[in-house]
């Protein structure tokens, strides 16, 4: 039998991703190599994992079990590459399109003065789990409460929501803007990894249409373009200027709160200091 570790995460990134597409995108590979990584563990194993149709996927009553086994082994994984890290004396704190924006850069000094002896290290990642279920990360910056339950979500503030203009539309010219300034345009959102969502707005004075993006990058691109408006937390309009583009405060959005998310059996000193840091920068604005 010839299992290999790359099978059993495109399988769980199946799983957790819904599509195939999108655990491609996770895993930074085609979708046509993880079809062949969960053919080849089927062939291994012998026994069919996922029921296919032409549009989605089931688990099989066998596949559920291998799929928790999957789990396992690569909560293992994770886990040693976590205690290998820290005695490499590192912490990685992932983002999917912005870190902790403008507070980002004293945070790191204050880290660096506080623990001279463990390296900050930011990493961006796309994935549901901001990299911690892969050990890509020892904690990750959410703007939504992680979902799994292997890992808890601790609340350390809250950003106010702006918008994304294309800086010759003439909204860009205002100050600020309101959630009813967004009727009949199209809104750009990324619905993995972002902030917005058609719900934002009531029944009746919703935007005109949403446009699928994948990542801040094709956001950034698709409105600086005029093709779309976007919106995102204070913190991606201090981390990502681009030319062409103006960010207005949306003074009727609601808040986003701002989580850091962990392993929930991390005991690391480390980890528990950084969310203290964190936290304190939130309150001190």
């Amino acid at each position: 039998m010839n299992v290999e570790l790359r099978y059993l995460r495109a399988l769980v990134a199946v799983v957790d991703a819904e599509t195939f597409t999108d655990a491609a995108i996770e895993l930074g590979t085609s979708q046509a190599a993880v079809s062949r990584s969960i053919a080849a563990l089927e062939q291994a194993l012998g026994l069919r994992i996922l029921q296919r149709t032409t549009r989605s996927f089931t688990p099989t009553p066998v596949g559920e079990r291998i799929i928790a086994h999957a789990r396992s082994v690569l909560d293992e994984l994770a886990l040693l590459e976590r205690e290998a890290r820290d005695h490499g004396s590192e912490l990685r704190v992932s983002y999917a399109w912005s870190a902790l924006g403008r507070r980002t850069i004293a945070l790191q000094r204050q880290w660096e003065e506080i623990h001279s002896e463990v390296s900050l290290v930011w990493v961006q990642s796309n994935a549901p789990s901001g990299g911690l279920a892969d050990g890509s990360a020892d904690i990750a910056v959410l703007r939504r409460s992680a979902a799994d339950a292997r890992f808890t979500s601790t609340p350390i503030g809250t950003e106010a929501r702006f918008a994304a203009v294309a800086s010759g539309d003439p909204l860009s010219r205002r100050r600020f803007l309101r959630m009813a300034d967004f009727a009949g345009r199209t809104i750009a959102v990324d619905r993995r990894t972002g902030t917005t969502s058609e719900e934002l707005w009531p029944e009746g004075s919703r935007p005109a249409g949403f446009r699928l993006v994948q990542g801040v990058d094709e956001w950034l691109t698709l409105i600086s373009t005029g093709k779309a408006l976007g919106m995102s937390s204070e913190a991606t309009a201090a981390q990502n200027p681009r030319p062409g583009i103006a960010y207005r405060p949306v003074r009727d959005a609601p808040r986003i709160e701002v989580f850091l998310a962990s392993w929930r059996d991390d005991p690391s000193p480390a980890v528990a200091d950084f969310i203290r840091l964190a936290r304190e920068a939130y309150v001190a604005g």
